[in-house]
């Protein structure tokens, strides 16, 4: 068992090291509305994870073989990442930054959650990297049910809490960042969300 959760929280790790739209979502979440927004962010991260685990653990072979179910979700993905890069385009930064501290605990975090599910969710790249878990644990012959399981426990606590200690140091940063900053954050996030949407209906197309 404990040797299954080690091999879970190594892959955790190489997970967690990937940048991707929910890295970029979590350290703009965290700078712009504080550490327990970008918590329930993360949260909403993991429960989506967390989803995609039992939904490839129990049907990777169909999955695999369903590969039109990647191909929507993809067109479907590109487009909602695509919506949100532009929002962040347009969006105004027009608060001093004590305002921005002071509306940090209004911010809702039903839409927090939402935010991280939806951003993890719509990523077909992470339904296929749980598809390979999926795989390369049906493949180990040695591994019994407590084994499978506490592998897989490994790699969804490792990534939550490395995703808690990013915006917890992206939030510790917030006071050295002006609102100058955040505005061309804003600018860079929607790029770069605008790009990952692209890339995802290329990947469709292919």
């Amino acid at each position: 068992m404990s040797e299954a959760l080690l091999e879970g929280v190594s892959m955790g790790l190489l997970l967690s090291a990937m940048i991707g739209p929910v890295f970029f979502t979590l350290i703009q979440s965290s700078l712009e509305k504080g550490f327990r927004y970008a918590a329930m962010v993360a949260l909403g991260i993991l429960t989506s994870d967390t989803l995609y685990v039992l939904l490839s653990f129990y049907g990777v072979k169909f999955l695999a073989e369903a590969t039109y179910f990647e191909s929507i979700l993809a067109y479907v993905g590109g487009a909602i990442l695509i919506g949100f890069g532009i929002s962040y385009l347009v969006k105004k930064q027009d608060a001093k930054p004590d305002a921005v501290v002071e509306g940090l605990r209004r911010a809702k975090k039903r839409s927090a959650f939402l935010k991280g599910f939806s951003i993890n969710g719509i990523n077909p790249f992470v339904l296929l990297f749980w598809i390979s878990i999926a795989s390369l644990v049906h493949l180990k012959a040695d591994f019994d049910t407590t084994d499978i399981w506490s592998y897989y426990l490994g790699i969804l606590l490792t990534v939550f809490v490395i995703d808690l200690i990013k915006a917890y140091i992206a939030q510790k940063l917030a006071q050295f960042v002006t609102a100058k900053f955040m505005f061309w954050l804003n600018k860079a996030v929607g790029i770069v969300m605008i790009g990952f949407g692209i890339r995802l209906i290329w990947f469709a197309l292919g």
